[in-house]
């Protein structure tokens, strides 16, 4: 009763209380290299990928429906993406597929990423159009893609293996390169506008439930 007369979310307090004892668990079997700047930092960059595709992947589920293919998918369009910035062709069953240009210029990253959000977005159409109007299960379609756009990754390029380099410099800085960081100062400012925003966002969502006489939590 007392915990329900507080209005505090259970559910958000355990996965805080959670991932309390993960961060500190880990950072005392690190010898304290956990919770550094640094590290945070790379864990941040790195779970920027994972974010997105979550944020799709809520709204699929909700649907009651589900994808497996999104892993591959993403490996494919990022594979592609550097092929065209390095070799600027892409090779797929013997058909190349050429930019017309060779080497890094101003418009490159841009090209990259029309052409990596356009195939995702053709992609994404056909799977979509599969489970909604020819009515095969989200499971089954997304399961084949997930087999097909890896095995894809396989025969497209001809560079299985291969570090693919040197990326567009602009690209790399959309990718979180460190001499593209913030910095310290930056980054409090950014930290205490985004905690002001969420409080503000907070005391105009009570004014409103206030507004329409709602129940308020304490």
């Amino acid at each position: 009763d007392l915990v329900a007369s507080t209005g505090i979310d259970t559910r958000l307090a355990g996965m805080i209380a959670a991932l309390l004892v993960i961060w500190i668990s880990f950072h005392a079997l690190s010898d304290g290299k956990f919770i550094t700047a640094r590290n945070l930092w790379n864990l941040s960059v790195q779970s920027t990928s994972i974010g997105i595709m979550a944020t799709g992947m809520v709204l699929i589920i909700v649907t009651r429906n589900i994808d497996l293919s999104v892993g591959s998918l993403l490996g494919l369009l990022g594979y592609t993406m550097a092929l065209l910035q390095t070799d600027g062709v892409v090779s797929v069953f013997g058909i190349n597929v050429s930019l017309g240009v060779t080497g890094h210029h101003w418009y490159t990253w841009i090209l990259a990423l029309i052409i990596g959000g356009l195939l995702g977005a053709l992609i994404g159409v056909i799977q979509g159009y599969i489970v909604a109007y020819v009515g095969v299960p989200a499971f089954i379609v997304t399961l084949s893609g997930f087999l097909a756009w890896r095995g894809l990754i396989f025969r497209t390029g001809g560079k299985q293996g291969q570090t693919l380099a040197p990326l567009d410099q602009t690209f790399r800085y959309l990718g979180g390169a460190p001499e593209r960081s913030l910095g310290e100062a930056k980054s409090w400012l950014v930290a205490v506008v985004v905690c002001a925003g969420l409080v503000v966002s907070a005391l105009l969502a009570r004014r409103r439930r206030d507004r329409y006489e709602l129940a308020q939590r304490p």
